[in-house]
């Protein structure tokens, strides 16, 4: 999907935006003496996309200057008299990609696919995607060869007529850090209160809808909404609460919490209006063709597409520009296990085992589990994945883990094009040498970007945002001790602190969900022939040069079965949504959404 483009037509940057989403809101241009900037997306905060456009193009306006990214959701394209920068966000929820041919790029968009040839792609970017669902958003590499990504926090310069100068990373503001004794002002409660009472206010449109499933996370973004909409007194200012209601099954359970969660946020903002979507009939797979194709980039998570997208186009249909959710929380504001890994690097054995200990009763799993998971895994990732595939042989998903490379992936094609190199790149993203500080950086990329979301975007009108990935938010709990958060028997302890005075008690004591499997089990159980054909059947050349299809068709008869885990599966549904992108790219078909976007010039 195209929002914006940069090209060179006689030697000079021509700067074009989609005029559909220019008129949304989505897309924001804005010209000064210094230059012109379209910026995809929202800088500084929702309601004053305008002013923060501006921000943007003042503070990079001095040649040189290298100022701190402002908090946003944004791609943003500058382009002044003597060069043009292509940012990011640092949490890189908007795409953006360049295409670079001999050190001078040709062309910069929002579409990797709009900018690349799909009969010249790059086998190294699919052994990427395929070691895990974390690839895409933080690899230079796109599926198209010479299209690359800009990184989170990257500002790339290149000349007025598109010779590249350099990439340099540019941190975002952080707010203030710990004290000189190493201590931080305030309570944790209070800290992370008030980080995400800026996270959420910086979100709210004219008509913010929040999802709302009755868990802590969701609950607390709509709490917050309602009472920073109330305070302001704004009447044009509507709260929508979007939350599936399922009838029968498992997911049934959770409908005494969803009421309870709007009936409170309706507390504090009575207008506020509950938009419930029965879910029933939806299945995981539903029209998994459509969702795995039709995106710039293979999406690991499309099986999952028919659910959200049947909540999101309510929403739209109803008219939000904004959508809030509780996505991010888990890793964020939980006690970061991985703490334990810093324990044990430093001597401090004792300890391990009493916080361990305290780890396994919130989780309800073995102390021995633990270590090994947060400890010894994080020290030898590939080599513990490898030595589990060998103890738990038997079947095409056993023992099959986050990196090691999965039996379908024929092993001439990942010698050929790195899938080692990128197996162990994946693995340094996730753990790295300080393993306690990479959660929080994979965390983010788990969200972001979501190409269903930003797919459909001109259609809704609107982007997913996330207050829980907000840099404040993170910021605020990376400065925090394990001890402090951590409580024995009490996940997001620091959470529930934050927000004692807002959540029910029947929300705020709750410490498990139940999770999705009926829709994956439904869906597997409906599509998986669907799913076995749409592998036998495949044209793409590299879909059988890449797989060995026998042995994931199996694969998808073992998970119909529910052998396996949520790690095998994250595997096979990634190369599922591998096979059906790569199908809708055979059939030289572009997606609906970016074809009839019209542009306009803005310089």
């Amino acid at each position: 999907m195209e929002a914006l483009r940069l090209e060179w037509s006689g030697g000079a940057p021509r700067l074009r935006a989609a005029e559909a989403m220019v008129r949304q809101g989505l897309v924001t241009t804005v010209s000064s003496p210094a230059g012109t900037a379209v910026v995809v997306g929202w800088v500084g905060s929702v309601h004053d996309r305008l002013a923060g456009a501006h921000a943007l193009l003042d503070a990079f306006g001095r040649p040189g200057a290298e100022p701190r990214l402002p908090a946003g959701d944004f791609a943003a394209v500058l382009v002044y008299r003597d060069r043009a920068l292509l940012i990011r966000d640092e949490q890189a929820r908007i795409p953006l990609f360049f295409r670079e041919s001999g050190g001078r790029v040709t062309a910069a968009s929002t579409s990797a696919r709009g900018l690349g040839d799909a009969a010249d792609l790059n086998p190294r970017y699919f052994c990427r995607y395929l070691t895990g669902n974390m690839a895409q958003p933080h690899s230079e590499l796109s599926p198209f060869a010479g299209v690359h990504r800009v990184l989170g926090g990257e500002v790339v310069e290149v000349s007025p007529t598109g010779w590249m100068r350099g990439r340099r990373v540019h941190r975002a503001a952080r707010p203030d850090g710990p004290t000189a004794d190493g201590s931080c002002p305030g309570g944790a409660g209070e800290d992370l209160r008030r980080a995400l009472e800026h996270a959420v206010g910086r979100r709210l449109g004219g008509m913010t809808a929040c999802h709302v499933s009755g868990g802590t996370d969701s609950t607390s973004v709509a709490l917050l909404a309602a009472r920073l909409l109330a305070a302001e007194e704004d009447p044009t200012a509507d709260l929508v609460l979007l939350a599936g209601r399922f009838g029968g099954g498992e997911l049934a359970g959770e409908r005494p919490y969803l009421d309870e969660a709007i009936e409170a946020v309706r507390r504090y903002a009575p207008a506020a209006r509950p938009l419930i979507v029965d879910a029933d009939d939806v299945a995981d797979f539903d029209d998994f063709q459509h969702h795995a194709g039709d995106p710039d980039e293979p999406h690991a998570h499309a099986f999952r597409a028919p659910f959200w997208s049947r909540l999101h186009a309510a929403a739209a249909d109803l008219g939000c520009d904004t959508l809030l959710t509780g996505c991010g929380a888990d890793p964020v504001v939980d006690a970061n296990p991985l703490h334990l890994h810093r324990l044990a690097r430093s001597g401090q054995f004792r300890e391990l085992r009493r916080q361990a200990r305290a780890h396994a009763a919130v989780g309800q799993r073995g102390v021995r589990e633990i270590v090994r998971a947060h400890v010894v895994q994080p020290t030898l990732p590939l080599a513990a994945e490898r030595i589990s595939r060998l103890t738990r042989r038997g079947t095409v998903l056993a023992g099959l883990g986050n990196f090691t490379r999965p039996p379908w992936l024929r092993p001439g094609f990942a010698r050929a094009h790195g899938y080692r190199a990128a197996s162990i790149a994946e693995s340094r993203f996730m753990f790295g040498s300080r393993p306690e500080q990479s959660l929080y950086d994979a965390a983010n990329y788990l969200a972001a970007p979501d190409p269903l979301s930003w797919r459909y975007a001109p259609r809704h009108g609107f982007f997913l945002s996330h207050p829980f990935l907000d840099p404040e938010v993170i910021a605020t709990m990376r400065y925090r001790s394990a001890e402090a958060t951590l409580r024995a028997g009490r996940p997001k302890a620091v959470l529930r602190e934050a927000m004692a005075d807002l959540l029910p008690p029947r929300i705020h004591d709750r410490v498990a969900k139940i999770p999705f499997n009926d829709l994956y089990v439904r869906g597997l159980r409906a599509h998986g022939d669907e799913l076995i054909d749409l592998c036998r059947s495949a044209r793409h050349p590299l879909v059988g040069e890449m797989f060995d299809v026998d042995t994931l068709c199996r694969a998808v008869c073992e998970a119909q079965l529910g052998l396996g885990d949520s790690y095998s599966w994250d595997r096979m549904n990634g190369s599922l949504a591998l096979v059906g992108w790569l199908e809708r790219l055979s059939d030289g078909r572009s997606p609906a959404s970016g074809a009839a976007e019209q542009v306009i010039s803005c310089s």
